[in-house]
């Protein structure tokens, strides 16, 4: 269009001039919204308040949580600067069991990397779940058998399991003990899904004999070469949890799995730059009680909301009565890209991330 042509150009400009401002300060009233990460990524303690846990996995917050001791007979927790050792009471409580269950199945102890932060929410780095207290990463890595300390468990490195080009686990490094850590983990009836590397869950399903009921909870993702991430279900007293659809009932070894074996799932990103959910996220983007999880009272001290085998203070843990069944949210079919913003996820499982770094 020429400008020059028009009858009078004024008004038309002024009217384009007054649009573009109009949009410059909508988007900076965006930009000036605090990010979500920020606000949950700042708070060093857990809202003392029943315990619960509002929206989604991947879209959510909890309060009431408890902190997992940083390390008992069985267990060490890994990358303790993060402060993501918290969860809801359930999930800590489980924690610690598998690493007693375990360990009398001879695997030597659990090394623990993230679980959640003191109130959830999303995270500065890393996760797009482990936002409402109901998901902890386990590495594949035996316990050493001496105490690690802080500055080991900062930078020790866990060990791959899984090969990068074929992704088929490494012989030389998986052990029936892995097996069994897996096994006992699905045992629980808690625990809805276990996420893996493919290869991993080949590895199980070529090599498990008897009862294979279990590797129904062994869902293949990506990353998960050395950790599995063991996730509950959402807890009584949390009503506004919102869960994931019971997995297949098959041992899920079929097509499902081959499709991991295809040339599909590992093409290139065709956007890598898009910026990940956690990173636009602001308060409207989660359930409105979230606000009041971050605006409650801090507990009074890190001790009082650690763990001790069922003799964590009470006001950290007491559940309310339940009121009405939690929602349940499909897991449908793999999407080729999941969005946190979406009002019903379509995958009920984190989205791909790299491995860290450390």
């Amino acid at each position: 269009m020429n400008l020059r042509s028009l009858p009078d150009r004024k008004p038309f400009l002024t009217a384009a001039l007054a649009l573009v401002t109009l949009a410059a300060l909508a988007a900076a009233a965006i930009s000036a919204e605090p990010r979500a990460k920020d606000l949950f990524g700042a708070k060093k303690l857990p809202a003392v308040v029943p315990a619960q846990s509002f929206g989604f996995y991947s879209k959510g917050c909890f309060a009431g949580g408890v902190a997992l001791p940083m390390e008992g007979p069985t267990w060490q927790v890994m990358r303790p600067s993060r402060n993501r050792r918290w969860g809801h009471p359930a999930m800590i409580a489980l924690i610690e069991k598998l690493s007693r269950d375990a360990a009398a199945d001879g695997w030597p102890g659990l090394l623990v990397g993230d679980v959640s932060q003191p109130r959830g929410g999303p995270m500065m780095t890393g996760h797009a779940s482990h936002q409402i207290g109901l998901d902890a990463d386990i590495w594949l890595t035996p316990m050493p058998k001496r105490p690690l300390t802080i500055a080991q468990r900062e930078s020790m490195s866990a060990t791959l399991m899984v090969d990068e080009k074929t992704h088929l686990v490494k012989d030389a490094l998986w052990t029936p003990a892995h097996t069994r850590l897996l096994k006992r983990a699905a045992s629980y009836p808690e625990v809805e899904r276990i996420l893996v590397n493919p290869g991993i869950k080949k590895e199980l399903c070529d090599t498990v004999t008897g009862d294979r009921s279990w590797l129904r909870k062994i869902r293949p993702f990506w990353g998960h070469d050395y950790h599995f991430h063991m996730r509950i279900g959402c807890q009584p007293g949390s009503p506004g949890c919102k869960g994931q659809e019971a997995t297949p009932a098959d041992d899920g070894c079929g097509k499902p799995l081959a499709w991991w074996f295809t040339e599909e799932p590992w093409r290139p990103n065709k956007n890598p730059d898009a910026p990940k959910a956690r990173d636009l996220m602001t308060m409207a983007n989660l359930p409105k009680e979230c606000q009041a999880v971050l605006a409650a009272t801090d507990a009074p001290s890190l001790a009082a909301v650690t763990y001790q085998g069922g003799s964590t203070a009470a006001v950290a843990v007491a559940e309310p009565q339940p009121t009405e069944p939690a929602e349940t949210i499909s897991s449908g079919t793999l999407p080729a890209q999941a969005s946190a913003f979406a009002p019903t996820p379509k995958i009920g499982i984190p989205l791909p991330r790299p491995r860290p770094g450390n």
